[in-house]
């Protein structure tokens, strides 16, 4: 079992996070939109303290907000990682310059590439791709798919060079 440190105890994880999220979250907001007048700090910084502390006493939004904040960080790691990829595949100011086919392609094969890899990381998808690779017809079916897969993109350059 791993040891819990001083950062996952539950006082901080279930009070002082939250707080300090709502807390500077509504302080920004008061700052920024400046409803009570200029330089009135203080008041907004009461409001923002009074308006975590409800905040943290109510236990569905903590929840909610809580489980956003997980979405929202997976996010933005997965389009990161879309972005990084994306960058180099369609990158053409210096170094290699690829065909709008190929590029286009590549960049296909990277979304397809990072949906599975989420599905693997999950920690979802042990049992569909068993049942996609493991099974008994994914044999025939994968090299049947591959073979139409060729003939298709064949038949698709000779039509386009044709014309």
């Amino acid at each position: 079992m791993a040891a819990e440190t001083i950062l996952q105890s539950e006082i901080l994880t279930k009070f002082v996070y939250p707080f300090l999220l709502m807390f500077f979250i509504v302080f920004a907001v008061l700052e920024k939109s400046k409803i009570f007048g200029d330089d009135k700090r203080q008041i907004n910084a009461l409001v923002a303290f009074v308006i975590g502390l409800i905040f943290v006493g109510a236990v569905f939004p903590k929840i909610f907000v809580g489980n956003m904040i997980l979405f929202l960080t997976i996010a933005l790691i997965v389009v990161f990682v879309v972005l990084l990829l994306w960058g180099f595949i369609s990158s053409g100011d210096k170094g290699i310059e690829l065909s709008k086919g190929l590029k286009t392609f590549l960049l296909v094969v990277t979304g397809i590439a990072v949906v599975v890899a989420v599905i693997w990381a999950a920690g979802i998808g042990g049992n569909t791709f068993d049942f996609i690779f493991g099974s008994n017809w994914s044999n025939a079916f994968w090299t049947n798919f591959l073979f139409i897969a060729v003939i298709a993109v064949a038949l698709a350059v000779v039509i386009k060079s044709s014309k």
